[in-house]
């Protein structure tokens, strides 16, 4: 059994490292070498996520809530004014989106068959869950 955020690891974080890092690339005008030294990553790793070749597990450019905060999130990384407790803070309020959106649930079934995704409600934000 996986709990939600072995599978956002697995699937979301990379996804998203890689929405960053061409938001950078491509609005920002940074080089690879940059993005991978602001994200913590090597510079091949921006290759492969630039190259689409990582960080392919789900589609989220079509959702415009998550597109907005990688968008600023990207925004405040090349301004270099993000403290290093806000890019992990920001980080998990993505992934918080993300699941609360049930945009993890098809993926999570994916990985463990056992997930009833119809009736599970675990990844909702706190004031959308309802006792039983």
């Amino acid at each position: 059994m996986l709990v939600p955020c072995e599978v956002a690891v697995k699937c979301v974080l990379p996804v998203v490292r890689a929405m960053i890092a061409n938001e950078l690339m491509v609005r920002h005008n940074l080089k690879q070498a940059e993005v991978a030294k602001i994200l913590g990553l090597s510079q091949p790793a921006i290759s492969l996520y630039h190259r689409k070749m990582r960080g392919k597990a789900i589609t989220l450019e079509n959702d415009a809530e998550v597109m907005k905060l990688v968008e600023d999130f990207a925004a405040s990384l090349a301004q270099n004014n993000l403290p290093h407790r806000d890019f992990i803070l920001t980080f998990c309020r993505i992934c918080q989106v993300i699941r609360a959106k049930g945009l993890l649930c098809e993926m999570h079934k994916t990985f463990d068959p056992l997930v009833d995704i119809d009736k599970c409600r675990i990844c909702l934000p706190l004031t959308q869950l309802t006792c039983v």
